[in-house]
């Protein structure tokens, strides 16, 4: 089995969206060229990098029109360089 393993302080994210056909209220089917591009994607990989704020299996929040897009054995990628990763999705407890 392959798989990849991002170098030089870069993040593999999975981005593989679900392929269900999206439709509004009103029943009209949204194309996939409208859809607006989701900004989150769960950590598969990350380089060897000292004292990191993520790790694998987190969800993070990533820059718009950073890193690279990757197709690789069926599934979408995005490696990015850890800069651009914005924020970390944390769970919290209701009040």
């Amino acid at each position: 089995m392959k798989e990849l393993q991002p170098v030089n302080q870069n993040v593999l994210l999975d981005i593989t969206e679900d392929k269900a056909e999206q439709t509004t209220a009103s029943g009209i089917i949204i194309p996939d060229s409208a859809k607006e591009k989701n900004k989150f994607a769960k950590v598969v990989a990350i380089s060897n990098i000292e004292n990191t704020e993520i790790a694998v299996g987190d969800t993070v929040l990533y820059k718009e029109f950073s890193g690279t897009e990757i197709k690789f054995e069926e599934k979408d990628y995005l490696l990015i360089p850890y800069d651009g990763i914005l924020a970390k999705v944390v769970e919290t407890d209701d009040i």
